[in-house]
């Protein structure tokens, strides 16, 4: 039979209350009282039943992190870092990857998963003013975390796109490249990272009184390596004169490089490129990618730890809060001067 509880406290010689508020880490209990009933624990080899624990306290210990899919590496490392972050708080995680398109991002959202949870960590592709009210909807306490465009009653760790793509392109003016390439833009795209990205673009080559030329600005649809290959081959293939790029992520951008080393262009004597995410390979590309560190580890250990003191609660009105992160431009062989 199964040990109990019950078993525990008779060994102990403790009543089951003791026993619970060991099990529990409840500060209030005599060194000696504690150390018998982890002997007890120990001897017997029982162990805490935590679905009926879960029950009693209406806790589960696990949020969700909504994400758009773990082969963007990005998102993967990102996961990783969440992860890490929750474990340190005493949470599990569970992942929802909900796609590269709006419909699905809305769908995870309105999924029971988003209500079996203590609480709910997003990673923002596509929301905006229409999907806000969505989110105020949601009982279960919720961080965004990304892009920050729209109005939100949720509390939100923002990534600063806008002025890591400005310092990115900056970074390449300041080397002396004058025609630079836009690359991974969506047309059309008014919300998200693509769109804030070319605007911080556009703000480097406005301050620097270089117009802008849209005949630069690449569209890539989807950012994963292949498709930032074939749109740098496709863009080869047109002709257009070129010396720097500004990637939109870094995946893109390692699918650029090899588009460049199939047609013979050098990295960065030719054409000198930088990403955005700071992901590990970009660490052992040939030539080194450089990039802009939007601060994963940091946007994780935020966004953890505001969802917990919200799962938590407290007595005050809330009032949600927006965190921005620091980025850091990383310069390494793709950009050198």
């Amino acid at each position: 039979m199964a040990v109990t509880m019950q078993d525990v406290s008779v060994l102990a010689g403790v009543s089951i209350k003791t026993v619970s508020n060991v099990i529990n880490d409840f500060p209030h209990v005599r060194e000696h009282t504690r150390h018998k009933v982890l002997e007890a624990i120990k001897t017997l080899g029982y162990t805490p039943n935590h679905s009926a624990r879960s029950l009693r306290s209406g806790r589960t210990n696990v949020i969700s992190l909504m994400i758009p899919n773990l082969r963007n590496a990005y998102f993967a490392e990102l996961a990783d870092s969440v992860m890490q972050a929750a474990a340190d708080a005493g949470l599990a995680v569970l992942i929802e990857q909900f796609g590269d398109d709006r419909p699905h991002e809305l769908g995870v959202l309105r999924h029971p998963h988003a209500r079996m949870v203590d609480g709910v960590l997003h990673s923002v592709l596509a929301l905006d003013e229409a999907g806000a009210g969505l989110i105020g909807d949601l009982t279960t306490p919720v961080v965004l975390l990304g892009d920050r465009n729209f109005a939100s009653p949720r509390d939100h760790v923002i990534i600063q796109n806008t002025e890591g793509a400005r310092a990115a392109t900056e970074h390449l003016l300041a080397s002396g490249r004058r025609r630079i390439v836009a690359f991974g833009a969506h047309p059309g795209e008014v919300t998200g990272s693509a769109a804030l990205r070319l605007e911080g673009y556009r703000q480097a080559l406005a301050a620097a009184d270089i117009p802008f030329d849209p005949s630069l600005v690449v569209p890539v649809s989807f950012w994963h390596r292949h498709n930032g290959a074939e749109g740098m081959r496709d863009f080869l293939a047109a002709g257009a004169s070129f010396d720097g790029v500004v990637a939109f992520n870094d995946a893109i951008a390692l699918g650029a490089l090899r588009a460049f080393q199939e047609a013979g262009r050098r990295v960065p004597e030719d054409v000198a490129v930088i990403g955005f995410d700071d992901i590990d390979e970009t660490r052992y590309s040939i030539p080194t990618l450089s990039t802009i560190d939007p601060g994963r580890d940091e946007i994780a250990r935020a966004a953890v730890d505001l969802l917990v003191r919200r799962i938590e609660g407290d007595d005050a009105p809330f009032v949600p809060e927006a965190i921005e992160v620091p980025f850091r431009l990383v310069e390494r062989e793709s950009s050198a001067s």
